[in-house]
């Protein structure tokens, strides 16, 4: 069997990339996910705002994919300013908290120079497990 293409309703187009591929496993593999909206429209400009549209982009992925929060195994964050995130460590775990509740999956931290869209201030990719039955 081949991997099924995640794509939540109503998302803009992904060009050139999958926000998510099921495995016939039941891996969900959740592409990097950044500040935007499902119009690829950047709402909010600031760190925390961002994260949160992000986080709620992972989970809206893994709710397509039929799944929910607590099937995340792994997410790793891409942070374009490391004091940014340093100085908001209370808020960052209240935003986390607020989306993905009190499930903490695996996690790795790594300070990147850019990312490819200007306005994105981070960047966060994931996968899930989605139980098949």
């Amino acid at each position: 069997m081949k991997p099924t293409v995640i794509h939540p309703e109503g998302w803009a187009p992904a060009l050139g990339y999958a926000n998510g591929m099921l495995m016939p496993d039941g891996t969900l593999h959740i592409g990097g996910q950044i500040g935007w909206n499902a119009d690829k429209v950047f709402v909010a400009k600031d760190f925390i705002g961002q994260m949160e549209q992000v986080l709620e982009n992972i989970l809206a992925v893994v709710k397509a994919a039929g799944g929910e929060a607590s099937d995340i195994g792994r997410l790793t964050w891409f942070v374009k300013d490391k004091a940014t995130y340093l100085a908001h460590q209370r808020e960052i775990g209240q935003a986390y908290r607020r989306v993905l509740g009190k499930h903490f999956p695996a996690m790795s931290l790594v300070v990147v120079k850019d990312l490819v869209e200007d306005e994105a201030l981070l960047e966060i990719e994931a996968t899930a497990y989605i139980a098949k039955g």
